[in-house]
């Protein structure tokens, strides 16, 4: 029967492969008959009224061909000839159940597909319909119509079909043709500069498409970016002239149909949430859940920016390996192998079929600027011109019905849309800010209405990823109150989370750290969500707790917030640990943080549980916090740290398979070890014999506030 690979070929509406299909094998004569009777008669049954848009002469004629294969079908079948087949009428039969089966899918693919796509893929469906005309052809020319018994009237049947076949030409409706060139004109005036005329839009959408409304305008978006998704490289046309046609025909949906209600919900958190399971999650799935495994680091499990190939031809990502080799390893991390040598070779094919699935699925992918891979490699997945322009002139509709005191419902989809133009490119991010959105999605941020309200952060923290945008969203009066009252109020999960990711983007410029801290219960709520949330929220809100711990004035704000109870508490929660031991060890730099942290009964026991059980950078963090809460924090504090159990085996283990800091801060803490012996009743256990430790001196001290806590702030600003 049919092989798998056509059907999936079929659900991911790719272009139907022909060749995908296996002849029926150890059947009877009469079996087979009566199976191609069935079958043919289901084809017929299917499509014999079916309307088509496009492609219809095309099939029309190849149904009624199949109706005359019926007519021959149910002929053998009534006859006794149909138990004693010759041979070569058995071979054109199975073959006949190939054709049969390639009719069929090509039908349900033109019966199924958009409008839209069709007319892009005129020529290539074209073809395929040639092609079974060709091969049916064949078929009836060496078909032994003279050695079976057949009615006159049945053969007279088959042999006008056998003329017609061998006249059959490749027929490209010239109807279906002038409207596929309308459509590339359409795109080319986009890409010159020029918005379309609006009344020739409607007539090309309304009167010769037959898209009428939202919903089917709709409908033709989605299937068009599952074909980005599921493009195949070879496959006309690319990628950058499918995100034109996308982004034009985004913008003849708002153009035309204006913001009226489509199958999108617009309203509260209730039966229609239940429904669509809410408008961020959804994406948070496809977008993180399902990134493909081999794009990911073994070392660092987050998507490769710059895969390298090391000596054994495991690939990791540049970053990863080389801060590997720089704390003196010589083996490959995955297989154990010693390397001969260590040179790095830029992974090109991986780093391309990356880039491409993040442009499919909007994920952001800013390459080093230093890459050795050109850009001509990776022309193919930019964004066009015709879609800059389309998805500007749609930004600028977006924005104006925004600024419109309409209904809600209006509001809320322009919101949605703004989120989606801004979840990919630097270029929709900015031109969306400067024609003036900022101002108008912070309205959004109070609105009662919850998918409103969580349209309306996400987009923000979408557009805060380009760099230019935080300042726009930091100078605009009351917005950054807004996103705190969000992480705050929220109506829902996914909206509190999205506020907390929107200032940890926000916190990644310095001059920011401190306002935002300043902020009216910022920093509390960041301390609940470290505690109460989702893993995503706790993620979200520790990250932006260790940004916000990194400047040296918030320390009195984060211990009177609750905060470096919160980090406390993450120690012992997989997934943050690391992050939170970072920002304490930040915070216990300064005399004030130290004694905060030595006042939590469970922060020393944190640490020391971390440094038994964390990943190599936790480790690195807590051994860091403990030197400096013995530094800072006093005697009293020293000794809590000293007497603690299992420390001299723990700083014995992390001196000799430690990473590079975390071997420097465990001797600098050994010294302090030592210097305590006279003070304690525990013995060091020769930490210090033949242990080199010099150049960690408190002369020779780090004044960095940062640079000895490592935690891996490489991580992409989600874009939802």
């Amino acid at each position: 029967m049919a092989s798998a690979a056509i059907f999936s070929s079929l659900r991911r509406r790719r272009s139907p492969s022909l060749e995908a299909f296996l002849a029926p094998v150890d059947l009877s004569d009469v079996a087979l008959v009566q199976t191609l009777v069935s079958v043919t008669a289901e084809v017929v049954s299917s499509f014999s009224d079916k309307l088509f848009y496009f492609q219809r002469r095309n099939s029309r004629s190849l149904v009624r061909k199949v109706e005359v294969f019926l007519v021959l079908l149910e002929c053998l079948n009534d006859s006794s000839a149909g138990s004693a087949l010759p041979w070569t009428a058995v071979i054109c039969l199975k073959e006949l159940y190939l054709l049969l089966y390639r009719s069929k899918i090509l039908l349900d693919y033109c019966a199924q597909s958009s409008k839209l796509w069709l007319l892009l893929q005129n020529h290539p469906i074209s073809g395929h319909f040639h092609d079974l005309n060709q091969e049916i052809s064949t078929l009836l020319d060496v078909f032994p119509i003279e050695e079976v018994e057949l009615g006159e009237d049945v053969r007279e049947q088959i042999e006008l079909l056998q003329s017609q076949a061998r006249r059959a030409k490749l027929l490209i409706d010239e109807a279906d043709e002038d409207l596929r060139i309308q459509f590339f004109r359409f795109l080319s005036e986009f890409d010159k500069g020029r918005v379309p005329n609006s009344d020739d839009l409607w007539v090309f959408f309304v009167e010769r498409l037959g898209i009428r409304d939202a919903r089917s305008c709709r409908h033709e978006i989605e299937f068009l970016e599952e074909q980005i998704v599921n493009h195949e490289g070879d496959v006309e046309p690319t990628v950058p002239v499918l995100n034109g046609f996308v982004a034009f025909t985004r913008y003849c949906r708002f153009l035309l149909f204006g913001f009226e209600e489509d199958e999108v919900e617009v309203g509260g958190a209730g039966s229609q949430k239940k429904a669509r399971k809410g408008l961020i999650s959804q994406e948070i799935a496809e977008t993180f859940v399902s990134i493909p495994k081999d794009f990911c680091c073994p070392i660092s499990l987050d998507l490769m920016r710059e895969p390298v190939i090391i000596a054994t031809g495991q690939t990791y990502d540049r970053s990863s390996i080389s801060r590997w080799l720089e704390e003196g390893h010589c083996s490959c991390p995955k297989t154990g192998q010693m390397l001969p040598h260590t040179r790095l070779v830029p992974n090109r094919a991986l780093r391309n079929l990356i880039l491409q699935w993040c442009t499919a699925y909007g994920v952001p992918y800013d390459a080093p600027e230093c890459s050795e891979v050109s850009a001509e490699s990776f022309a193919g997945a930019s964004p066009s011109k015709a879609a800059l322009a389309a998805n500007r002139a749609t930004a600028g509709l977006l924005i104006k019905r925004l600024a419109e005191d309409g209904s809600t419902c209006a509001q809320t989809i322009a919101a949605r849309e703004i989120r989606l133009l801004a979840k990919t490119g630097r270029e929709n991010r900015a031109f969306i800010a400067e024609a003036g959105a900022i101002p108008h999605l912070r309205k959004l941020l109070s609105s009662p209405n919850s998918v409103a309200q969580e349209n309306s952060v996400t987009a923000m923290l979408n557009l805060s990823i380009y760099d230019k945008n935080k300042s726009r969203i930091m100078d605009e009066e009351g917005c950054l109150g807004s996103i705190v009252d969000v992480l705050r109020f929220g109506h829902t999960t996914e909206a509190r989370e999205n506020a907390a990711a929107t200032l940890f983007s926000l916190s990644a410029v310095h001059d920011y750290k401190k306002r935002i801290a300043d902020e009216e219960g910022a920093i509390e709520a960041l301390a609940g969500l470290l505690l109460h949330g989702t893993q995503r929220g706790k993620k979200d809100a520790v990250t932006a707790l260790f940004n916000l711990s990194t400047h040296t004035k918030n320390c009195a704000r984060m211990i009177e917030a609750g905060a470096v109870t919160a980090l406390v508490s993450a120690l012992g929660i997989d997934g943050v640990a690391e992050e939170a031991a970072g920002a304490l060890a930040l915070i216990v730099r300064q005399p004030l943080g130290a004694k905060a942290v030595a006042k939590e009964e469970m922060a020393v026991a944190g640490l020391i549980g971390m440094m038994r059980c964390g990943t190599p950078r936790g480790k690195e963090n807590a051994v860091a916090a403990l030197l400096e809460l013995c530094r800072s924090g006093g005697a009293a504090a020293t000794e809590r740290v000293v007497k603690a159990p299992f420390l001299a085996g723990l700083l014995q283990t992390l001196l000799f398979t430690g990473t590079k800091r975390a071997r420097r801060k465990a001797a600098s803490l050994a010294r302090v070890f030592q210097r305590c012996e006279n003070a304690s009743t525990m013995h060091f256990g020769g930490l210090g014999v033949g242990y080199a430790f010099a150049g960690n001196s408190a002369a020779n001290r780090d004044t960095s506030f940062v640079g000895d806590v490592s935690v891996q702030m490489s991580i992409s600003v989600p874009v939802l």
